[in-house]
């Protein structure tokens, strides 16, 4: 399995407009982050985690030229912004045309369905996206391509739930500032755990790199990436520095195989 971080930012990225601080002015390519999102081959099966505002920008970076799915953690739009560019993906290949799976719970799904309404309209102008959308619950394990994916929920707020996934020996878990012991007893036994940390200080709706740390060390995987990061985290160089073996900041393009 192939994991590559197609953006590590927060919901601004970095560097943040009208930021002057030493982060967004850094030269250090590690420091310049676009929002968060991943993508993983497995046994032929492309799937890409989160299509925020930068999509179209990480797709052409990467060189990524097929995509079988998208999962989405939720529905906030620095993770889901960038779903009209599927359609690239749609007409590859034209006139053969590739439907792109998106996989979120119940109400990532609605929302997608309300934003892009156009792509589901009964008469369709030429051109719009072809999508074929899949209600995930976190009881129940799905599979993409014959990929099998364990659905892993978490708190993003008090009131609001985020979904993240596990393949085979990687979790990903994005926007998480909470999880419970049953939700964390589906990561017994990862080799590659990836988690969020927006910044070293608490936060009401994100882990902070201590909380990251924490759940790290409960977990016990042999590495451990943290993503998700505001300018707050500090200059790259610096902070990872600060951070135990075995635990690393990731940064765009970082690949690394499971």
């Amino acid at each position: 399995m192939k994991l590559i971080f197609l953006g590590t930012g927060t919901s601004q990225g970095v560097p943040v407009i009208g930021c002057c601080c030493e982060v967004c002015r850094s030269k250090d390519e590690r420091d310049s982050r676009l929002r968060t999102s991943a993508y993983l081959e497995v046994d032929g099966t492309t799937i890409v985690i989160d299509a925020g505002p930068d999509f179209r920008q990480q797709m052409l970076r990467t060189g990524i030229r097929r995509l079988d799915a998208i999962l989405l953690t939720h529905q906030h739009k620095d993770h889901t912004a960038g779903i009209d560019d599927v359609r690239a993906f749609n007409f590859v290949d034209f006139p053969t045309i590739h439907p792109m799976h998106i996989f979120g719970n119940d109400a990532t799904i609605k929302t997608i369905t309300k934003d892009f309404d156009y792509a589901f309209a009964v008469d369709k102008y030429r051109g719009v996206p072809v999508i074929e959308l899949h209600t995930v619950t976190p009881d129940k394990v799905f599979e993409v391509a014959g990929v099998t994916v364990v659905p892993i929920e978490g708190s993003h707020s008090s009131h609001f739930r985020v979904l993240g996934f596990r393949i085979g020996a990687l979790a990903y878990l994005t926007d998480f500032n909470a999880i419970s012991e049953a939700e964390i007893a589906k990561l017994e036994g990862v080799d590659t755990l990836v988690v969020n940390a927006l910044r070293w200080t608490k936060h009401s709706s994100h882990f902070s790199v201590t909380e990251a740390l924490e759940l790290i060390e409960r977990v016990g995987p042999r590495r451990a990436y943290i993503t998700h990061m505001s300018h707050e985290i500090g200059l790259h160089a610096e902070a990872e520095r600060r951070l135990p073996r075995g635990v690393e900041f990731a940064y765009d393009g970082l690949e690394i195989e499971i």
